[in-house]
């Protein structure tokens, strides 16, 4: 680690008005510095930096924690370099909780504490005021904006454009958001209220939709409530439930992801549910910490809030699925969403249920764990060091020889899809619930 310039004074705990004081100090005092945690790390793994691993990265903010180094541009750099994929904490036999470190850390940071030499306020920046905090956590909203993309891509002018290199004449963020876009198809009603199960009723759900995951991926949400009904859940979706906050409090904008979450902590019926269901593994790894962010008088009930929450293949591992009966005959490889297999240490329950599908084949996938640089919005903030593993991500994935990637989170699909259209490789990218509900539903994969 390169430590020039910082001076070794006797640690003396957290100080008062720095972006480490509301921090538990122990969780400082967890990590052994041992670095084990490096291989697992992606901006560590790719630029070989101590200072962006994940140890380096605590040694950082604990310095500045103890007044040991100011929080200058460079400390800062290294920390929102970080993509948040808590991949260190599944390496980690120390137990440390990394992302209750970084993530209340850069919270404060981007607040501007007094003390830290100041902060830089988002909303001035117009890709995030307009398209991060002002687009993307409105349902409504962003599935209206995608009139436009769809009469662009029915046309085909979005091929011609790709093919004439005029995406590259828009600012790196927007090229990237673009091209991002998956295949649109024809807009999908709604949910409705209400899906009643079949045969026998083993339980009661509401189903959490997502806000970019509803815009972009609504046929998604339709697969999963019809596999809920099949596996005799009553199906409730709230229809005034809110984005999980996430997008923003990644981004340092505590309070807006706070009044997300108090939205959807009063509008899901919590005592008339066996869990809240979510598909997406970003989302469920925010509703799931609702109890941790913010200490204040509603504390409590986000916590009884986030202890209900499940992701859909962990609550229906535990259920017990009913047998799907159609073959998919097709060989696929499994990429662990960070969210899922870090954040809420979900790695088996997806592969058990894929496993009960006829014919359908897994193949393990290098380096299934390292995060493939979506990490929610990253790949637009990050253009650089997104692309760096999203190709890494494609070129273990095309050793693989599968025909088909699985993935358990919007975002991972997004990223790996567009990496493949951008390489001119034919690569379908789908929920593993998608196959399960394929094979409910006895109808073929069309690859």
């Amino acid at each position: 680690m390169n430590t020039e310039g910082i001076q070794h004074l006797e640690t003396t705990g957290p100080r008062r008005g720095n972006p480490g004081a509301g921090i538990p100090y122990e969780l400082f005092l967890d990590c052994v510095h041992c670095g084990l945690c490096t291989a697992s790390c992606p901006t560590y793994v790719e630029l070989g930096n101590e200072n962006d691993s994940p140890r380096g990265r605590i040694y950082l903010m604990r310095a500045v924690t103890d007044g040991r180094l100011p929080m200058d541009d460079s400390v800062r750099r290294h920390l929102e370099l970080c993509l948040d994929c808590r991949a260190c904490e599944s390496a980690c036999p120390s137990g440390v909780q990394y992302g209750r470190l970084v993530e209340p850390f850069r919270v404060a940071m981007e607040e501007g504490s007094e003390g830290t030499g100041g902060g830089t306020d988002k909303t001035d920046d117009w890709f995030y005021r307009w398209i991060l905090f002002g687009l993307f956590p409105y349902r409504e909203k962003l599935q209206r904006s995608l009139g436009p993309a769809r009469w662009w891509q029915r046309t085909g002018m979005h091929r011609l454009a790709e093919v004439m290199g005029l995406y590259r004449l828009l600012p790196d963020r927007l090229q990237r958001l673009v091209t991002m876009l998956p295949p649109l198809g024809r807009e999908v009603e709604e949910l409705p209220d209400f899906l009643p199960a079949k045969g026998e009723r083993r339980a009661r759900v509401a189903l959490f939709l997502g806000c970019v995951g509803d815009g972009l991926f609504r046929p998604t949400n339709w697969a999963t409530a019809r596999v809920l009904q099949e596996n005799g859940c009553d199906v409730l979706v709230p229809q005034t439930q809110a984005c999980c906050g996430a997008i923003h409090l990644h981004a340092g904008q505590s309070e807006p992801a706070r009044k997300f979450a108090d939205i959807n902590v009063h509008e899901f019926p919590l005592g008339d549910v066996d869990a809240v269901v979510t598909n997406i593994a970003g989302c469920g790894a925010m509703l799931k910490d609702y109890g941790h962010h913010w200490h204040d008088d509603h504390a409590v009930s986000r916590q009884r809030f986030a202890d209900k929450v499940r992701d859909v293949h962990e609550f229906l591992d535990d259920l017990g699925i009913v047998p799907p009966r159609g073959p998919i005959p097709l060989k696929a490889t499994y990429h662990d969403a960070c969210h899922l297999a870090h954040a809420q240490k979900i790695r088996e329950a997806p592969r058990r249920l894929l496993s009960r599908i006829p014919e359908l084949t897994i193949i393990d996938l290098p380096e299934s764990e390292l995060c493939c640089g979506a990490a929610g919005t990253y790949n637009l903030t990050e253009p650089e060091m997104s692309a760096r593993l999203s190709r890494r991500k494609l070129d273990n994935i095309l050793a693989t020889g599968a025909r088909a990637v699985i993935a358990a989170n919007a975002g991972c699909i997004l990223q790996i899809a567009r990496e493949a259209r951008m390489r001119r490789h034919t690569l379908p990218v789908v929920h593993p619930i998608e196959l399960l509900d394929l094979s409910y539903q006895q109808k073929r994969f069309e690859t």
